[in-house]
């Protein structure tokens, strides 16, 4: 058995392209900048980007084109494809990730489209309850029955 399976959570690099197959079918074509951090050899934190780019087809294209934009976060769940051609007699390849499923990543609450989020209204705190009152009962242990 083979596996070829990609997850990757990153935040958009640019809007999504969107085009249409002969068939009528959306693609969407988006890219997703993924981070890590280590500590290098002289201790130091350091970050590394890397930049997928990744299509979708059909109705995902089409959830990608009314709900993302660039900077939105996404994780994407796929399977890589490498496409080669020709250009100028030099082979050119392009690696990329077939999107089968995705998942919105988290918006601020309450941000209007293309802004920055609305103020909070000021919070105040809450009445402190009042402690339940018990009656005052002893306990005889022969009662319990284990």
């Amino acid at each position: 058995m083979f596996i070829n399976k990609a997850f990757i959570y990153g935040n958009l690099t640019r809007d999504p392209e969107i085009r249409q197959l002969p068939s009528g079918a959306n693609v969407a074509n988006v890219g997703v900048a993924t981070n890590r951090f280590y500590n290098n050899q002289q201790g130091e934190r350091v970050e590394e980007a890397e930049f997928h780019n990744v299509v979708f087809f059909g109705r995902l294209a089409d959830l990608v084109q009314q709900y993302l934009k660039k900077g939105s976060g996404v994780f994407v769940e796929g399977r890589l494809r490498t496409s080669s051609w020709e250009a100028d007699g030099v082979t050119k390849y392009r690696t990329e990730i077939i999107g089968e499923q995705m998942q919105f990543g988290p918006r601020s609450a309450g941000a209007p489209e293309g802004g920055s989020p609305a103020p909070r209204p000021a919070k105040t705190a809450p009445a402190p309850e009042k402690a339940p009152e018990y009656p005052e009962v002893t306990i005889n242990p022969d009662d319990i029955p284990f």
